[in-house]
Parts: C-alpha cells; sequence; structure tokens
C-alpha cells in the first residue's frame, strides 16, 4: 500500500514537471517570438529575452530573427532607356518589423526571400529601363572633365562624357528603396536599404565594347609612337646640326691654322732667301735632289740641264761626299760662279774651294 502510494505520488509530480515545463520557454538575445494555437498567431509578439510562459501542449512558439537580413537576388538582363542590355545584380537588407503579420503572409524567412524576389526585381526592372546607362553608372557629383583631360579621348566618347545626367545611381537606387517600401510593410517586413552590386554588359554588346577598347588603345598607342618618331626625327636634325656645326668650326679652324703655319713658313723661307738668295737656292735645290731622286729613279737630262747645275760645278771630290752617306746630313758648298776665292764659306763652318765648272757628269 506505501509502495502504490508512493508511486502514485512520483508519477504526479512526474507530471506536474512536465506541465510546467511545456508551458514555459526562453527566448534568447537577437530574437523575437510569436505564440500559435491551432495554427493561428495569439497575442502580441514576444521580442524580450528571458523566460515566458504558454499553455502547456496548445500552444506552441515560432522564432524569428530581429537582425538585419540579408537578401541577395539573381543578376537580371534587364535593357536601359537607349536599349541596351546589361546584366544588373542587386543586394538589399531588411528585418521583420511585425512578427505577426510576417508569420500570417509569408510564414518563414524562405517565403519572405521568394516575395523579395518579385517585389524588387520588378521595381529593379522598372528604374533601370526607365533610365540612361550613363545615369546607372555615374554618381549625380560626378563632374564634368576638363577640356585638357579629354585631349585623347574619342570625339562620341568625349560627347557621352560632357552629357549631363537628370540623376545618378544613389538617386536611382533611393528611388528603389523608396517604391519596394511601399509595397514591404503589408508583409511585416521592413526594407532598409537597396544596393545596386554589380551592373555588367551582356555577352553580345560586351564584345564589341572590347573591340571598341581595343581599337581606342591602338589609336592612342599610334599617337604616341607617331609624336616618339617625330620627337626622334627633331632630335636627330639637331644632332646632325650641330655636328655639322661642329665640323664646319673644327674645318675652319684648321684652315686658320694651316694657313698661319703656311705663312709663317712663307715668312721663314723669305727672311732665309733675303739674307743669302744663294744659299736658299742651293737649299731648295739639294732638297729637290732628296725628294726627286731615289735608288729607281731614272732620270734622262740634257748636258746643259739646271738640274744638276751645283754638281757639275762641284769637285769631283766634293760630288763623292755630297753622295756618301757620311755627308748626307751636312750641307755642301755650292755657287753659281765657276772661281770661287780660296778660303770662301759656301755655308757657315765648313770652307770650301771650287775647281772646276762647266762639265757635265
Amino acid at each position: 500500500m506505501k509502495f502504490t502510494l508512493k508511486t502514485a505520488i512520483i508519477g504526479v509530480a512526474v507530471v506536474i514537471l512536465i506541465i510546467i515545463y511545456s508551458g514555459l520557454y526562453t527566448l534568447e538575445e537577437g530574437l523575437q517570438a510569436i505564440v500559435v494555437q491551432f495554427g493561428r498567431p495569439v497575442g502580441e509578439p514576444v521580442t524580450e529575452a528571458g523566460l515566458h510562459i504558454k499553455l502547456p501542449f496548445v500552444q506552441e512558439v515560432r522564432r524569428f530573427e530581429k537582425r538585419l537580413l540579408v537578401w541577395d537576388g539573381d543578376p537580371n538582363q534587364i535593357p536601359t532607356k537607349g536599349r541596351e542590355f546589361i546584366w544588373v545584380d542587386t543586394t538589399a537588407r531588411w528585418r521583420i518589423a511585425d512578427a505577426k503579420k510576417f508569420l500570417e503572409n509569408v510564414a518563414s524567412e524562405e517565403g519572405a526571400q521568394s516575395r523579395l524576389n518579385d517585389i524588387l526585381d520588378s521595381v529593379v526592372r522598372d528604374q533601370v529601363s526607365s533610365s540612361e546607362l550613363v545615369e546607372l553608372v555615374r554618381s549625380a557629383s560626378w563632374k564634368v572633365p576638363k577640356d585638357e583631360a579629354l585631349k585623347d579621348i574619342p570625339k562620341e566618347r568625349e560627347e557621352e562624357l560632357k552629357k549631363e545626367i537628370a540623376r545618378g545611381r544613389e538617386e536611382i537606387t533611393r528611388t528603389i528603396l523608396t517604391e519596394a517600401q511601399k509595397i514591404i510593410p503589408q508583409y511585416g517586413i521592413e526594407l532598409v536599404d537597396v544596393r545596386i552590386k554589380r551592373l555588367d554588359y551582356v555577352e553580345s554588346v560586351r564584345e564589341k565594347v572590347y573591340e571598341r577598347m581595343i581599337s581606342e588603345r591602338k589609336r592612342i598607342a599610334a599617337q604616341f609612337r607617331s609624336e616618339g618618331e617625330g620627337r626622334s626625327a627633331e632630335i636627330l636634325g639637331t644632332m646632325e646640326k650641330e655636328l655639322r656645326q661642329i665640323r664646319s668650326t673644327a674645318y675652319r679652324r684648321v684652315q686658320e691654322i694651316q694657313g698661319k703655319a703656311d705663312a709663317d713658313a712663307t715668312r721663314i723661307y723669305g727672311n732665309a732667301y733675303n739674307r743669302n738668295p744663294e744659299f736658299y737656292a742651293f737649299l731648295r735645290t739639294l732638297e729637290s735632289y732628296k725628294e726627286k731622286t731615289n735608288k729607281n729613279s731614272v732620270l734622262i737630262l740634257t748636258t746643259d740641264s739646271d738640274f744638276y747645275q751645283y754638281i757639275k760645278q762641284a769637285s769631283p771630290g766634293e760630288v763623292q761626299s755630297l753622295s756618301s752617306p757620311a755627308s748626307r746630313g751636312t750641307t755642301p758648298s755650292a755657287g753659281r760662279n765657276t772661281k770661287r776665292p780660296v778660303g770662301s764659306t759656301i755655308w757657315p763652318g765648313r770652307p770650301t774651294r771650287c775647281t772646276t765648272a762647266g762639265r757635265g757628269t
């Protein structure tokens, strides 16, 4: 009997504990909850973290994120106002503002993502289709570059860069956010921000853009090469001009030095001739012997030729001494007269006596 009573008490205690446990629930930080009874929400959403009470076995708790969530849509191919097809990739941040509406309309985060896909894709398509491509890629605060920065830009690109825009990319994203916020709150969702993550041409247009970019770069490269060749020709021309000027100056200087040397030589020869004309004639004759004759020379002269006049006037011993190697470094005596007094001097430092005359050799 005592055992049966004890077992019953334990069983009742266990049942009470189970009831109490099923009637309590905890809510973590960063989450919010809604109590559901027979599939329908009951009461207001619970947003405070801690321990809370619900009816056991009848009610259940649905928990949702209270923090910001990210929506990342799929890239869509959309035509612009100018009929240019581009890929548009957008992203957004949102959160559950009303858990009760959220549960009643979309039930879960997956349902919310699907609903955001429909709404945001539609709004983005409308705004992109009503905007020019330049408005989608350019900021409203962008300033038109000055003429100096546009000198290497083609004319069609220059007109595009100078084109004034009614609104920029920021204004378009704000419009998308405003239009979407008019629809989304009915689902218990608060749309915080929308951004255009990426814009890109479709494949066919991208190839044409790449071809235009390549041709533009080639044109700029050709222009740089032309300017470089012109500069090279200018430098080479300047160098040639300076080289000719240097050569001309050097040649003039050489002629001046040579002329001065010739003048000095002429003056020296003139002074020597004025001092002793006969000795000067004799010295020049000996120089002509040295220049005109050698061991291979053959001269055919008449007996009365003036070429060997001084040899004809010299004695046989003097002729032999003139032809000997020992006497080639000395200057022989000479004179036009056939008879000279004993002890007369033909050149300084060596007295010579001439006794023969008029006989050819």
